[in-house]
């Protein structure tokens, strides 16, 4: 099973995250976190959707916690000075996905994490939509039976499957939806 550390801006949007949360409780990849990625999210929530009351957001990284388990990496701050990124704010996800054992940041961040700077690790960095893509080609069925899980999950209000394709699309899912159009009667 892969292993694969989720950066923060695929967490953000409720409906990747939905999708990945889904992906990984299903078993089809090993997802990992850390501190201060929850951190990021929850403040990307909070400055966005002041609606949003704190309690609420921290009720949801509990449930995300409950949903796939013990996935928090810890102890990976000795190697954030070490390594190099265009964008030094970014070291602490490498770092981390290096200490826990990833083989593939999944962010939409692509561009901050160069491929030269994440080889030596034996880690690659892939756009969620590719990943998840990855995933669906490697072991359909049980991709579109955690996809048709994450729908079944979208009661109020419920979605056909058109809707909801359309959401993963419009959520950033194009190619995995492109995919997905064939097992549409699954879903």
């Amino acid at each position: 099973m892969i292993v694969a550390f989720l950066d923060a801006n695929v967490l953000y949007p409720p409906t990747m995250r939905s999708v990945l949360l889904e992906l990984a409780h299903g078993d089809v990849f090993a997802p990992l976190w850390s501190e201060q990625v929850h951190q990021e999210w929850m403040r990307a929530i909070s400055k966005k959707h002041p609606e949003i009351q704190p309690n609420q957001i921290t009720r949801m990284r509990g449930l995300m916690e409950a949903y796939v388990g013990d996935v928090m990496v810890t102890g990976y701050e000795p190697l954030i000075a070490t390594l190099i990124l265009p964008d030094p704010d970014d070291r602490h996800v490498l770092a981390a996905a290096i200490h826990g054992g990833a083989r593939v940041i999944v962010t939409s961040n692509l561009k901050d994490f160069p491929e030269a700077a994440l080889a030596p690790h034996k880690i690659s960095a892939r756009h969620p939509d590719q990943f998840v893509r990855s995933l669906l080609d490697a072991d359909s069925e049980a991709v579109v039976a955690a996809i048709a899980a994450d729908r079944a999950d979208l009661v109020n209000p419920p979605l056909t499957v058109a809707e909801y394709l359309l959401k993963l699309e419009q959520g950033g899912l194009v190619e995995t939806v492109a995919e997905l159009r064939v097992f549409a009667e699954q879903l």
